[in-house]
Protein backbone atom coordinates (compact mmCIF):
# COMPACT_ATOMS: atom_id res chain seq x y z
CA UNK A 1 0.00 0.00 0.00
CA UNK A 2 1.11 3.55 -0.78
CA UNK A 3 -0.21 6.98 0.24
CA UNK A 4 -2.38 8.80 -2.28
CA UNK A 5 -0.44 12.05 -2.23
CA UNK A 6 -1.02 13.92 1.01
CA UNK A 7 -4.54 12.61 1.63
CA UNK A 8 -3.76 9.93 4.20
CA UNK A 9 -5.58 7.40 1.99
CA UNK A 10 -3.64 4.23 1.17
CA UNK A 11 -3.92 2.63 -2.25
CA UNK A 12 -2.50 -0.55 -3.71
CA UNK A 13 0.64 -0.06 -5.78
CA UNK A 14 -1.22 -0.95 -8.97
CA UNK A 15 -4.65 0.41 -9.83
CA UNK A 16 -7.18 -1.27 -12.09
CA UNK A 17 -8.43 0.68 -15.09
CA UNK A 18 -11.78 -0.08 -16.69
CA UNK A 19 -11.42 1.41 -20.17
CA UNK A 20 -11.78 -2.07 -21.72
CA UNK A 21 -15.12 -2.73 -19.99
CA UNK A 22 -18.01 -2.88 -22.42
CA UNK A 23 -15.75 -2.93 -25.47
CA UNK A 24 -12.95 -5.46 -25.17
CA UNK A 25 -14.35 -7.08 -22.01
CA UNK A 26 -18.04 -8.00 -21.72
CA UNK A 27 -19.90 -8.10 -18.39
CA UNK A 28 -18.73 -11.57 -17.46
CA UNK A 29 -15.10 -10.78 -18.24
CA UNK A 30 -15.26 -7.38 -16.52
CA UNK A 31 -16.69 -8.88 -13.32
CA UNK A 32 -14.08 -11.65 -13.34
CA UNK A 33 -11.30 -9.08 -13.76
CA UNK A 34 -12.63 -7.05 -10.84
CA UNK A 35 -12.94 -10.17 -8.68
CA UNK A 36 -9.36 -11.19 -9.39
CA UNK A 37 -8.02 -7.71 -8.73
CA UNK A 38 -9.72 -7.43 -5.34
CA UNK A 39 -8.76 -10.98 -4.35
CA UNK A 40 -5.15 -10.13 -5.18
CA UNK A 41 -5.28 -7.23 -2.74
CA UNK A 42 -6.00 -4.32 -5.07
CA UNK A 43 -8.19 -1.47 -3.86
CA UNK A 44 -8.00 1.41 -6.42
CA UNK A 45 -10.39 1.11 -9.38
CA UNK A 46 -10.46 3.86 -11.98
CA UNK A 47 -13.12 4.59 -14.59
CA UNK A 48 -14.55 7.50 -16.60
CA UNK A 49 -17.97 8.49 -17.86
CA UNK A 50 -16.75 8.52 -21.45
CA UNK A 51 -15.60 4.88 -21.44
CA UNK A 52 -18.13 3.36 -23.84
CA UNK A 53 -20.39 6.33 -23.02
CA UNK A 54 -21.16 5.13 -19.51
CA UNK A 55 -21.13 1.39 -20.10
CA UNK A 56 -17.86 0.84 -18.21
CA UNK A 57 -19.27 2.60 -15.16
CA UNK A 58 -22.50 0.60 -15.46
CA UNK A 59 -20.58 -2.69 -15.50
CA UNK A 60 -18.60 -1.56 -12.47
CA UNK A 61 -21.86 -0.59 -10.78
CA UNK A 62 -23.50 -3.94 -11.47
CA UNK A 63 -20.45 -5.67 -9.98
CA UNK A 64 -20.67 -3.49 -6.86
CA UNK A 65 -24.39 -4.22 -6.45
CA UNK A 66 -23.71 -7.96 -6.58
CA UNK A 67 -20.98 -7.65 -3.93
CA UNK A 68 -22.34 -5.25 -1.30
CA UNK A 69 -19.49 -5.80 1.13
CA UNK A 70 -16.80 -4.68 -1.31
CA UNK A 71 -17.56 -1.00 -1.78
CA UNK A 72 -16.23 0.28 1.53
CA UNK A 73 -12.84 -1.35 0.95
CA UNK A 74 -12.38 0.28 -2.46
CA UNK A 75 -11.02 3.63 -3.49
CA UNK A 76 -13.35 4.34 -6.39
CA UNK A 77 -12.22 6.85 -9.00
CA UNK A 78 -13.85 8.20 -12.13
CA UNK A 79 -13.58 11.19 -14.45
CA UNK A 80 -15.61 13.75 -16.37
CA UNK A 81 -14.93 16.34 -19.05
CA UNK A 82 -14.58 14.54 -22.39
CA UNK A 83 -17.68 14.95 -24.63
CA UNK A 84 -20.43 12.44 -23.92
CA UNK A 85 -22.46 12.98 -27.07
CA UNK A 86 -23.65 15.60 -29.52
CA UNK A 87 -24.90 18.02 -26.85
CA UNK A 88 -22.23 20.76 -26.68
CA UNK A 89 -22.94 21.24 -22.96
CA UNK A 90 -22.40 17.55 -22.16
CA UNK A 91 -18.66 18.13 -22.09
CA UNK A 92 -15.96 20.22 -20.49
CA UNK A 93 -15.62 21.48 -16.93
CA UNK A 94 -18.44 23.97 -16.54
CA UNK A 95 -20.26 23.94 -13.21
CA UNK A 96 -23.39 22.83 -15.04
CA UNK A 97 -21.73 19.78 -16.57
CA UNK A 98 -19.57 18.77 -13.60
CA UNK A 99 -22.66 18.64 -11.40
CA UNK A 100 -24.68 16.69 -13.96
CA UNK A 101 -21.81 14.36 -14.86
CA UNK A 102 -21.25 13.52 -11.20
CA UNK A 103 -24.91 12.66 -10.67
CA UNK A 104 -24.85 10.48 -13.79
CA UNK A 105 -21.72 8.65 -12.63
CA UNK A 106 -23.13 8.08 -9.15
CA UNK A 107 -26.24 6.55 -10.71
CA UNK A 108 -24.31 4.30 -13.09
CA UNK A 109 -21.90 3.20 -10.35
CA UNK A 110 -24.74 2.61 -7.86
CA UNK A 111 -22.88 4.44 -5.09
CA UNK A 112 -23.54 7.50 -2.95
CA UNK A 113 -20.06 8.98 -3.30
CA UNK A 114 -16.95 8.89 -5.49
CA UNK A 115 -13.63 8.70 -3.69
CA UNK A 116 -11.55 10.44 -6.37
CA UNK A 117 -13.35 12.56 -8.96
CA UNK A 118 -11.09 13.78 -11.74
CA UNK A 119 -11.19 16.34 -14.53
CA UNK A 120 -10.42 14.19 -17.58
CA UNK A 121 -8.74 17.04 -19.46
CA UNK A 122 -8.27 20.81 -19.35
CA UNK A 123 -11.23 22.84 -20.58
CA UNK A 124 -10.10 26.02 -22.38
CA UNK A 125 -13.70 27.31 -22.47
CA UNK A 126 -14.24 27.36 -18.70
CA UNK A 127 -12.28 29.34 -16.11
CA UNK A 128 -10.53 26.87 -13.84
CA UNK A 129 -11.90 28.81 -10.85
CA UNK A 130 -15.43 27.77 -11.85
CA UNK A 131 -14.42 24.14 -12.24
CA UNK A 132 -12.60 23.96 -8.92
CA UNK A 133 -15.51 25.63 -7.10
CA UNK A 134 -17.89 23.03 -8.56
CA UNK A 135 -15.64 20.17 -7.45
CA UNK A 136 -15.42 21.78 -4.01
CA UNK A 137 -19.22 21.94 -3.77
CA UNK A 138 -19.40 18.22 -4.55
CA UNK A 139 -16.91 17.50 -1.78
CA UNK A 140 -18.86 19.64 0.69
CA UNK A 141 -22.07 17.84 -0.34
CA UNK A 142 -20.47 14.47 0.45
CA UNK A 143 -20.75 13.21 -3.12
CA UNK A 144 -16.97 13.33 -3.72
CA UNK A 145 -14.12 12.74 -1.30
CA UNK A 146 -11.09 14.00 -3.26
CA UNK A 147 -10.39 15.91 -6.48
CA UNK A 148 -7.89 15.02 -9.19
CA UNK A 149 -7.02 15.92 -12.76
CA UNK A 150 -5.88 14.03 -15.83
CA UNK A 151 -4.01 15.04 -18.99
CA UNK A 152 -3.06 18.50 -17.69
CA UNK A 153 0.24 20.06 -18.74
CA UNK A 154 2.57 21.80 -16.30
CA UNK A 155 1.11 25.30 -16.10
CA UNK A 156 -2.44 23.94 -16.03
CA UNK A 157 -1.70 21.64 -13.12
CA UNK A 158 0.10 24.35 -11.17
CA UNK A 159 -2.69 26.85 -11.76
CA UNK A 160 -5.28 24.35 -10.51
CA UNK A 161 -3.21 23.48 -7.43
CA UNK A 162 -2.48 27.08 -6.48
CA UNK A 163 -5.96 28.46 -7.10
CA UNK A 164 -7.52 25.68 -5.02
CA UNK A 165 -4.98 26.28 -2.27
CA UNK A 166 -5.38 30.04 -2.07
CA UNK A 167 -9.18 29.96 -2.40
CA UNK A 168 -9.39 27.25 0.29
CA UNK A 169 -11.13 24.88 -2.08
CA UNK A 170 -10.79 21.10 -2.13
CA UNK A 171 -7.17 20.48 -3.13
CA UNK A 172 -6.00 18.70 -6.25
CA UNK A 173 -4.52 15.50 -4.82
CA UNK A 174 -3.70 13.42 -7.93
CA UNK A 175 -2.66 13.70 -11.55
CA UNK A 176 -3.38 10.97 -14.08
CA UNK A 177 -0.90 11.34 -16.99
CA UNK A 178 0.51 9.03 -19.64
CA UNK A 179 3.83 7.65 -18.33
CA UNK A 180 5.96 4.73 -19.48
CA UNK A 181 9.45 3.88 -20.67
CA UNK A 182 8.30 5.14 -24.09
CA UNK A 183 6.56 8.27 -22.78
CA UNK A 184 8.73 10.07 -20.24
CA UNK A 185 8.12 13.69 -21.23
CA UNK A 186 6.16 14.40 -18.04
CA UNK A 187 9.51 14.29 -16.23
CA UNK A 188 10.42 17.73 -17.62
CA UNK A 189 7.75 19.66 -15.71
CA UNK A 190 4.84 17.59 -14.40
CA UNK A 191 6.80 15.23 -12.17
CA UNK A 192 8.75 18.03 -10.44
CA UNK A 193 5.51 19.97 -9.95
CA UNK A 194 3.78 16.94 -8.43
CA UNK A 195 6.68 16.27 -6.09
CA UNK A 196 6.76 19.91 -5.00
CA UNK A 197 3.00 20.09 -4.44
CA UNK A 198 2.48 16.63 -2.94
CA UNK A 199 0.28 15.52 -5.85
CA UNK A 200 0.16 11.76 -6.45
CA UNK A 201 0.90 10.37 -9.92
CA UNK A 202 -1.48 7.72 -11.25
CA UNK A 203 0.09 6.87 -14.62
CA UNK A 204 -2.03 5.52 -17.45
CA UNK A 205 -0.51 3.58 -20.32
CA UNK A 206 2.42 2.15 -18.27
CA UNK A 207 2.93 -0.56 -20.92
CA UNK A 208 2.75 2.01 -23.72
CA UNK A 209 -0.51 0.41 -24.87
CA UNK A 210 1.14 -3.00 -25.25
CA UNK A 211 4.38 -1.98 -26.94
CA UNK A 212 6.45 -2.81 -23.84
CA UNK A 213 4.96 -6.29 -23.45
CA UNK A 214 6.93 -7.52 -26.48
CA UNK A 215 3.88 -8.34 -28.57
CA UNK A 216 4.89 -6.19 -31.55
CA UNK A 217 7.73 -6.60 -34.04
CA UNK A 218 9.75 -4.21 -36.17
CA UNK A 219 9.54 -6.70 -39.02
CA UNK A 220 5.79 -6.69 -39.59
CA UNK A 221 2.71 -4.65 -38.82
CA UNK A 222 0.54 -6.05 -36.02
CA UNK A 223 -2.52 -8.17 -36.72
CA UNK A 224 -4.97 -10.29 -34.75
CA UNK A 225 -6.68 -9.72 -31.42
CA UNK A 226 -4.51 -6.93 -30.02
CA UNK A 227 -5.08 -3.18 -29.79
CA UNK A 228 -2.93 -2.45 -32.84
CA UNK A 229 -3.85 -5.67 -34.61
CA UNK A 230 -7.42 -4.45 -34.74
CA UNK A 231 -6.48 -0.84 -35.54
CA UNK A 232 -2.80 -0.14 -36.42
CA UNK A 233 -3.53 3.60 -36.61
CA UNK A 234 -5.00 3.82 -33.11
CA UNK A 235 -4.21 7.05 -31.25
CA UNK A 236 -0.90 7.71 -29.52
CA UNK A 237 0.16 4.08 -29.89
CA UNK A 238 -0.30 3.94 -33.67
CA UNK A 239 2.22 1.55 -35.21
CA UNK A 240 3.72 4.01 -37.68
CA UNK A 241 3.94 6.62 -34.96
CA UNK A 242 5.95 4.47 -32.56
CA UNK A 243 7.81 2.26 -35.01
CA UNK A 244 11.16 3.99 -34.44
CA UNK A 245 14.76 3.10 -33.62
CA UNK A 246 14.34 4.44 -30.07
CA UNK A 247 11.24 2.31 -29.45
CA UNK A 248 13.01 -0.91 -30.44
CA UNK A 249 16.08 -0.02 -28.34
CA UNK A 250 13.82 0.38 -25.31
CA UNK A 251 11.92 -2.82 -26.09
CA UNK A 252 15.15 -4.78 -26.35
CA UNK A 253 16.43 -3.33 -23.06
CA UNK A 254 13.22 -4.41 -21.36
CA UNK A 255 13.61 -7.87 -22.92
CA UNK A 256 17.19 -8.19 -21.62
CA UNK A 257 16.20 -7.26 -18.07
CA UNK A 258 13.20 -9.60 -18.19
CA UNK A 259 15.47 -12.47 -19.26
CA UNK A 260 17.86 -11.70 -16.40
CA UNK A 261 15.03 -11.79 -13.87
CA UNK A 262 13.14 -14.70 -15.38
CA UNK A 263 9.96 -12.65 -15.64
CA UNK A 264 7.83 -11.06 -18.36
CA UNK A 265 8.65 -7.86 -20.21
CA UNK A 266 5.35 -6.41 -19.00
CA UNK A 267 6.34 -6.95 -15.36
CA UNK A 268 9.68 -5.20 -15.89
CA UNK A 269 8.07 -2.19 -17.59
CA UNK A 270 5.41 -1.94 -14.88
CA UNK A 271 7.96 -2.23 -12.08
CA UNK A 272 10.00 0.60 -13.61
CA UNK A 273 7.00 2.95 -13.64
CA UNK A 274 5.84 1.95 -10.16
CA UNK A 275 9.29 2.79 -8.77
CA UNK A 276 9.47 6.29 -10.27
CA UNK A 277 9.41 9.32 -7.93
CA UNK A 278 5.93 10.49 -7.01
CA UNK A 279 4.11 7.50 -8.45
CA UNK A 280 1.33 6.13 -6.25
CA UNK A 281 -0.21 3.53 -8.54
CA UNK A 282 0.19 2.84 -12.26
CA UNK A 283 -3.15 1.96 -13.85
CA UNK A 284 -3.43 -1.52 -15.32
CA UNK A 285 -5.80 -2.16 -18.20
CA UNK A 286 -6.73 -5.76 -19.01
CA UNK A 287 -9.01 -7.59 -21.40
CA UNK A 288 -8.89 -10.87 -19.49
CA UNK A 289 -8.17 -12.25 -16.03
CA UNK A 290 -5.09 -13.98 -17.41
CA UNK A 291 -3.71 -10.70 -18.70
CA UNK A 292 -4.35 -8.99 -15.36
CA UNK A 293 -2.83 -11.85 -13.38
CA UNK A 294 0.31 -11.71 -15.50
CA UNK A 295 0.67 -7.97 -15.03
CA UNK A 296 0.13 -8.19 -11.27
CA UNK A 297 3.26 -10.33 -11.21
CA UNK A 298 5.07 -6.98 -11.23
CA UNK A 299 4.42 -6.79 -7.48
CA UNK A 300 7.03 -9.53 -7.03
CA UNK A 301 9.66 -8.02 -9.35
CA UNK A 302 12.61 -6.02 -8.03
CA UNK A 303 15.03 -4.13 -10.28
CA UNK A 304 18.62 -3.75 -9.13
CA UNK A 305 20.56 -0.52 -9.62
CA UNK A 306 22.25 -1.70 -12.83
CA UNK A 307 19.00 -2.83 -14.41
CA UNK A 308 17.26 0.40 -13.48
CA UNK A 309 20.17 2.45 -14.84
CA UNK A 310 20.08 0.55 -18.15
CA UNK A 311 16.35 1.17 -18.54
CA UNK A 312 16.73 4.81 -17.56
CA UNK A 313 19.54 5.46 -20.03
CA UNK A 314 18.00 3.57 -22.93
CA UNK A 315 14.58 5.18 -22.57
CA UNK A 316 15.65 8.76 -21.85
CA UNK A 317 14.01 10.95 -24.52
CA UNK A 318 16.03 13.64 -26.30
CA UNK A 319 15.79 16.90 -24.38
CA UNK A 320 14.46 19.84 -26.42
CA UNK A 321 17.13 22.50 -26.88
CA UNK A 322 14.94 25.20 -25.37
CA UNK A 323 14.04 25.72 -22.67
CA UNK A 324 15.07 22.45 -21.04
CA UNK A 325 18.58 21.75 -22.38
CA UNK A 326 19.46 25.45 -22.25
CA UNK A 327 18.36 25.77 -18.64
CA UNK A 328 20.12 22.54 -17.67
CA UNK A 329 23.38 23.93 -19.02
CA UNK A 330 22.96 27.22 -17.16
CA UNK A 331 22.26 25.48 -13.86
CA UNK A 332 24.69 22.57 -14.22
CA UNK A 333 27.34 24.07 -11.97
CA UNK A 334 24.86 24.67 -9.15
CA UNK A 335 22.83 21.47 -9.37
CA UNK A 336 25.33 19.31 -7.51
Amino acid sequence: MRPLGQTGVLVSEFALGTMTFGKESDQRAAHAILDHYVQAGGNLVDSADVYQHGVAEELLGSWLRARPGVRDALVLATKCGIPMGSDPNAAGLSRRWIMQACEDSLRRLSVDHIDLYQAHSWDPATPIEESLAAFDDLVRAGKVRYVGVSNFIGWQLEQAVQIARHARLAPVVALQPQYSLLAREIEWELVPACLDDGVALLPWGPLAQGWLSGKYSSQERPSGATRLGEDPNRGLEAYDRRNSERTWRVVEAVRRVADQLGTSMACVALRWVADRPGVAAPILGARTVEQLAGNLGATEVHLNDMQRAELDATSRPPTPDYPYAFIDELSADRSG
